[in-house]
């Protein structure tokens, strides 16, 4: 029995300890590690890319630890505020998501590409009238797809590379898909297909940010200024090089 009591005792000393130096509190953070290079699986079967790397720095200004947690891209929005604290993905402010969550500052300008086979002769928004066009479900290629695009059929992915392997199959005729992994994936299969300037289809610019509970400003001013702050100090500079333009 008192080896009993003297190991409660322990336990509740050690929880006191850790309190009164402020053991760090994870933020938990969701991410779907299928967008490279801003987020894929690492070789230590981790997840990885410029916006885990830019996540974990913010973390760290926080005076906390990125628990990170790969969820399918289409689960974030709802996830947030009960599986997770905040979203990271290449996620796009758009205004259908502002209705259920906020956004942080701006971080990355970014714009829809259009992945062809090689040779293919699309060009333009009327040449996509009509097709079939994998997209990645839940990201901006799909609102493209049921919005603006007459008579066009989204294939819906989980993965964006599962879209890319498609139309190397010539099971869809184009994807959408951001510019970055467009061009990841253009030079993956370079010879098979090709990655067109989202520009010649009239696709605007559009920005991503960090996905916050509604209504938190508390976490998304902690948030904007960490970033904030990796920015003024050119860690943010290191990271983008380190990862998008390497």
């Amino acid at each position: 029995m008192k080896k009993l009591l003297a190991s409660v005792l322990a336990i509740v000393l050690c929880a006191g300890v850790l309190a009164a130096c402020g053991a760090k509190e994870a933020l938990v953070v969701g991410t779907n590690a299928e967008f490279p290079p801003f987020e894929y699986i690492g070789d230590d079967g981790e997840p990885d890319g410029f916006d885990i790397a830019l996540i974990k720095e913010i973390a760290k200004k926080m005076g906390r630890e990125a628990e990170i947690l790969n969820l399918e891209f289409a689960s974030l929005v709802t996830a947030i505020g009960s599986k997770i604290d905040v979203a990271i993905a290449g996620m796009t402010i758009t205004e259908e998501r502002q209705r259920t969550v906020d956004f942080s500052d701006p971080y990355y300008e970014a714009v829809q590409y259009v992945l062809v086979p090689a040779g293919s002769s699309i060009a333009t928004m009327a040449d996509l009238e009509g097709l079939k066009i994998g997209v990645q479900l839940g990201t901006t290629g799909d609102f493209i797809v049921d919005e603006d695009i007459a008579e066009a059929t989204a294939a819906q992915y989980n993965k964006g590379v599962d879209a890319v392997n498609d139309l190397i199959a010539g099971r869809v005729d184009c994807v959408i898909i951001d510019k970055n992994p467009a061009l990841v994936f253009a030079d993956k299969f370079a010879g098979q297909v090709e990655a067109l300037n989202g520009s010649l289809f009239g696709f605007e610019p559009e920005f991503y940010a960090i996905a916050i509970p509604k209504g938190d400003t508390e976490l998304a001013n902690e948030i904007n200024k960490a970033l904030k702050d990796l920015i003024s100090n050119g860690t943010f500079d290191k990271l983008v090089k380190q990862y998008i333009e390497d």
